[in-house]
């Protein structure tokens, strides 16, 4: 599990990337003690794996992270 932080992300020019095969996921919101939201999203790899429907990963964005991550989806796929 992994809580992502926009002031730790930077981009990264790669030269091999390849698209991964398309898994299933889940999201879900909750709230910290202090009353802080998040928003998470589970992955649950692929289908022949050894124990299924086992979440594989988990990524979590609290409220500033969340809308970095909308302006940079927005302006690197040239969204409107």
């Amino acid at each position: 599990m992994a809580l992502l932080c926009h002031k730790q992300m930077t981009k990264l020019n790669k030269t091999r990337i390849s698209v991964h095969q398309t898994v299933r996921a889940t999201y879900s919101t909750f709230k910290d003690s202090s009353g802080r939201k998040f928003f998470q999203i589970d992955t649950y790899g692929s289908e022949d794996r050894e124990i299924p429907n086992k979440i594989s990963q988990s990524l979590q964005l609290d409220e500033e992270t969340a809308l970095f991550l909308l302006d940079v989806i927005k302006n690197e796929l040239e969204l409107k």
